[in-house]
């Protein structure tokens, strides 16, 4: 602990510009604009991470703490909050929302209840929860793969979706239309769980009865319990498995009032069932003839580069509204028009990046404002179930709606994906 607090007096800043905690895995590519949006802000940030080997000079920097072990994690954290206070404390993602919470709660600042937090982490838990407070959810169980599944299928109705309690990004999401799809996809959620360190998460999976219709994605953030919407993204392609890639945000939604409100209802209903407060929420609902159903709702913000679709319909990237937030500084919201999208690049196949064909062409199409792409020539693809990443990201802006969603599709048209088979060498 000494030497916590001699290493905050030494990187003291003598500005006393207000500073943010940031809770971060080491590999989250949402730190990054966490950093950009505190500088706009004028704040200081210290990370805090779960590895000090990282290319990034924040986390390098920063503090490295362990997780798992939450109390001694949060005994480092006030100890430093003390020699210099946090105006705000962020978790990143569901790894790190957990401890954010709990500190912020012992430190006094605004935040969620860690047990509130732990249920939109967990699938099952929050399930559970809904179901119990009268929100729509699909009918659903536990899944011990302790024990042999063919007892504990017994009156399972098909198709049905299996998914891991904690994963995100659709990673380890199957659908099943049978008992023998079930039990093979199982098996391969499995193996991807090998990697999870809790235990009971490690050998459990939720089964649920698979709710078809239109999908959809909502931002929005809590204040002393009351649920602003940010934005609604539409998805225009159909998620019906067995896989379920995410490619085609866009905003606004050209969905009718009146479902917009029943979304906006049905999410606050998850909130308060959950006893989230404060903060970014994260939902994912499917929208058919029954009406709302909630998929997840979690308290966090959108993964990857998509947060910056915001920027379209309030003026400021969507981690500047959280940071603002969190440390009470008010932001004028601003009104857009025309439309705004982004395609997450799917990966077509498992191997080795050669080169992608087609950039140039593609950054021609009309209303596309910028191509990022993450994984670099020579690296390994995986794709769903196992993977959980894509292969960049292309933007635009448009006079529509619709004409966002028609310029991400030419331009996705004109790339070319090359990828080589991956050979591993044969133990003998």
């Amino acid at each position: 602990m000494r030497r916590i607090l001699t290493w905050c007096l030494l990187t003291h800043s003598p500005e006393q510009r207000p500073r943010a905690l940031i809770i971060a895995p080491h590999a989250s590519y949402r730190t990054g604009p966490f950093l950009a949006a505190a500088e706009r802000l004028e704040m200081d940030v210290l990370i805090a991470s779960d590895s000090a080997n990282s290319i990034i000079s924040a986390y390098a920097q920063g503090l490295h703490i362990d997780f798992d072990q939450q109390q001694q994690a949060l005994a480092v954290l006030t100890a430093v909050h003390q020699v210099r206070p946090f105006a705000a404390v962020i978790g990143t993602d569901d790894a790190s929302t957990e401890l954010a919470a709990a500190l912020a709660q012992q430190l006094g600042l605004p935040y969620n209840p860690p047990a509130a937090v732990r249920i939109a982490r967990r699938k099952d838990l929050a399930r559970t929860c809904l179901a119990q407070a009268g929100v729509s959810v699909p009918a659903h169980r536990l899944l011990d793969l302790n024990h042999p599944l063919p007892p504990q299928l017994q009156q399972l109705t098909y198709p049905c979706v299996l998914k891991p309690l904690a994963l995100a990004a659709s990673q380890g999401v199957i659908r099943a239309d049978n008992a023998d799809q079930l039990q093979h996809a199982a098996s391969r959620i499995q193996a991807i769980l090998r990697r999870v360190s809790d235990a009971f998460e490690r050998s459990h999976l939720l089964v649920e009865a698979f709710i078809p219709g239109q999908e959809v994605a909502v931002e929005g953030l809590l204040h002393a319990d009351e649920l602003q919407i940010l934005t609604i993204f539409d998805k225009p392609d159909p998620l019906d498995g067995p896989f379920f890639e995410e490619t085609y945000y866009i905003t606004p939604t050209r969905l009718p009032i009146s479902i917009q409100t029943a979304l906006q209802q049905q999410i606050a209903a998850a909130c308060r069932a959950y006893g989230l407060r404060h903060g970014p929420v994260h939902a994912e609902c499917r929208i058919n003839a029954a009406g709302v159903w909630l998929l997840e709702v979690a308290a966090r913000t959108i993964g990857g580069l998509c947060a910056r679709l915001l920027q379209f319909g309030t003026g400021y990237s969507l981690e500047e509204l959280v940071l603002a937030q969190a440390s009470g500084q008010p932001l004028d919201l601003q009104s857009a028009k025309g439309g705004a999208g982004v395609l997450m690049i799917p990966i077509p196949q498992a191997g080795i990046l050669r080169r992608i064909e087609g950039l140039s062409a593609a950054r021609r199409v009309a209303y596309i404002e910028d191509i990022v792409l993450s994984v670099r020539e020579g690296y390994e693809l995986v794709p769903l179930p196992e993977g959980s990443s894509y292969l960049g990201f292309i933007f635009a802006h448009a006079p529509s709606p619709a004409q966002t969603e028609a310029a991400l599709r030419e331009a996705h048209s004109k790339l070319n994906i090359v990828v080589a088979p991956l050979w591993r060498a044969a133990l003998a």
